[in-house]
């Protein structure tokens, strides 16, 4: 959307995200939840619906939806109720799936988002729990449809925000927020290939200043870029039909992202139509005050309050920290470095986004794969700060670490690459360059900066790269100032 659209159009987004809950079993059965098995090999049961069957609630599916609500200091509700959704679909065995409606466990909360020049507060209506349904598949059976229903019972935590996002890059901004969220507090792996982290789009436009306009609900969109292209074409589709004198209608639409549009999938219920009601097969859920407090007591330092910490205390850059804590392996991988550094705040975070975020960039590795642990890279940096190699040893000595050579000091002796410190044995070579190159010198005295460059290099060659070049430095200068 570009041109004269800007002006007299608003975008309104709200996002419904489906987290899948990190437990070993299902929300209401013992079946397991692994990724990848052969179909319907993981439904049980309950999953299935057999006649008889009642379901029990995972208590450690509550606590990762508890955990979430203080995260975004929503408000745990003492007393949640499950309620019976009701449809008919080929892959819901029960003919109704057990969510929550009027009675979530998470009210409110919010979550703060970086946009590009600021922040934004998304504010959430709720985050409730329910089970997945099973999963059609419609390749290789001939004109037939199979039913695979591993995924059903698999436990949901379906987090709603309000209509508070006005562009797909703030949509995509949020989702990325919540997605690092619910992986840093451990209750989602957030395998966006796999399922486990979905987006369902409410997009609307409206004249700006009007009321909001009708809406309709992109489905499952389980990548960022998806859900940017997705949004950005309803957004023209809607105005473009508006312009035209049409009406939007209230629908779910599915994303292609062949042919990166959406196209309708079926009129759009309203809560009515599924006829909610409490589920007599289950409880009421209580959650009492000192269950609350002993999962707050157990949750992590978040990455905002990380952030602000590692700026406040260790001087690094607003961005720098927000590299450290984009993710709760690489600031753990940060923490372990300067714990086993005894400091060099600002040096291990050089060199975790730059040489190691490089190689396992190259490597196509996230840093839980990374062949140097924080303890080697420690003592690689502890070479480094005891003036022992140069940084461009010390990259060579890296390179050699990741290939599986060693720790950094064997690797040191080894390639004989200790570096020369010695104030005497530098001067010598320096007095050495200076009788070789008297027109540098010369230069350099009458004001061309890089004629020192020069000089510096040749000291460096003269070492053979072993030369400390800060000292090199000092005392080249201390010597043409004579």
């Amino acid at each position: 959307m570009n041109g004269k659209h800007d002006l007299q159009w608003e975008t309104v987004i709200g996002l419904e995200t489906h987290a899948q809950l990190s437990t070993l079993s299902k929300i209401f059965s013992g079946a397991p939840t692994q990724f990848g098995a052969a179909p319907n090999v993981q439904a049980c049961a309950v999953d299935i619906a057999l006649p008889g069957v009642l379901p029990v609630l995972n208590k450690a599916a509550v606590e990762k939806a508890i955990r979430f609500g203080l995260a975004v200091n929503g408000k745990i509700a003492p007393r949640s109720v499950f309620a019976r959704k009701n449809y008919f679909y080929p892959d819901l065995p029960k003919g109704y799936q057990i969510s929550q409606y009027e009675l979530p466990i998470v009210q409110g909360g919010s979550l703060v988002v970086d946009l590009t020049d600021r922040e934004k507060t998304v504010h959430l209506t709720r985050a409730h729990l329910e089970e997945d349904a099973g999963k059609s598949l419609h390749e290789d059976f001939h004109g037939m449809s199979g039913i695979d229903l591993n995924r059903a019972g698999t436990p949901l935590l379906e987090i709603v925000t309000e209509p508070d996002m006005r562009s797909a890059a703030e949509a995509v901004a949020y989702a990325k927020t919540l997605h690092a969220l619910v992986r840093w507090i451990g209750i989602c792996d957030g395998n966006m290939q796999e399922g486990s982290f979905r987006c369902d789009a409410n997009v609307s436009v409206r004249r700006v200043g009007a009321e909001l306009g009708t809406r309709c609900e992109i489905k499952n969109l389980n990548s960022f870029r998806f859900l940017e292209d997705a949004i950005n074409y309803e957004v023209r589709r809607q105005i473009e039909l508006l312009e035209d004198g049409g009406k939007v209608v209230q629908e779910t639409r599915l994303y292609d992202p062949d042919r990166k549009e959406t196209r309708s999938m079926r009129s759009k219920e309203d809560a009515h139509d599924y006829r909610y009601f409490p589920d007599p097969d289950l409880l009421p859920l209580e959650v009492g005050d000192k269950w609350i407090e002993e999962i707050k007591s157990g949750l992590t330092e978040l990455p905002r309050a990380k952030r602000a910490r590692y700026v406040r205390d260790y001087q690094l850059s607003n961005y720098d920290a927000g590299v450290l804590t984009s993710s709760r392996e690489v600031a753990d991988f940060y923490e372990n470095l300067i714990q086993a550094l005894g400091g060099g705040y600002k040096l291990a975070s050089s060199w975790i986004a730059g040489e190691l975020f490089g190689a396992l960039r190259r490597a196509g590795m996230e840093i839980s794969q990374s062949p140097i642990s924080s303890g080697q890279l420690a003592g690689l940096l502890q070479q480094i700060q005891n003036n022992a190699i140069n940084g461009k040893q010390a990259k060579e000595v890296f390179d050699a670490m990741w290939n599986g050579e060693g720790e950094a000091a064997a690797i040191i002796a080894a390639k004989g690459l200790t570096q020369i410190s010695d104030a005497g044995e530098l001067e010598q070579v320096i007095d050495a360059v200076l009788a070789a190159n008297p027109k540098s010198a010369e230069e350099y005295r009458a004001g061309k900066e890089r004629a020192f460059n020069a000089l510096v290099g040749q000291a460096m060659k003269a070492t053979r790269g072993k030369g400390n070049p800060a000292q090199i430095n000092e005392i080249l200068k201390k010597k043409l100032r004579r």
